[in-house]
């Protein structure tokens, strides 16, 4: 990003399978989230409860929040997001918490 020195816009498309889900987990820096297809179930610890996100809808990550939930609420259909992230260039994207 050349207004922003130091930082990286990084995209990458998750899939989740039907009843799929990722462990917790945090990232570098900010993310955006949207939904491509199928419904996203997230928590995040700075953004308020888990809640389900439809195909066509967005959440957000502040930079040093945990991501508590995040799945596919379907047990039958596979969903997918969108994932931007605004990190440190270099920087590990996601670590999952032990």
């Amino acid at each position: 990003l050349p207004n922003v020195p130091g930082k990286r816009l990084t995209v990458v498309v998750v899939d989740y399978p039907a009843g799929g889900r990722s462990l917790k987990h945090h990232h570098a820096g900010s993310v955006f989230a949207y939904v491509l297809s199928g419904m996203i179930r997230s928590e995040n610890s700075a953004t308020g409860p888990v809640r389900d996100y439809r195909a066509g809808e967005s959440f957000f990550e502040p930079a040093g929040s945990e991501h508590l939930v995040s799945e596919n609420a379907s047990a039958t259909e596979p969903a997918s997001l969108l994932a931007i992230f605004v990190a440190d260039d270099g920087a590990k994207l996601t670590t999952f918490d032990e």
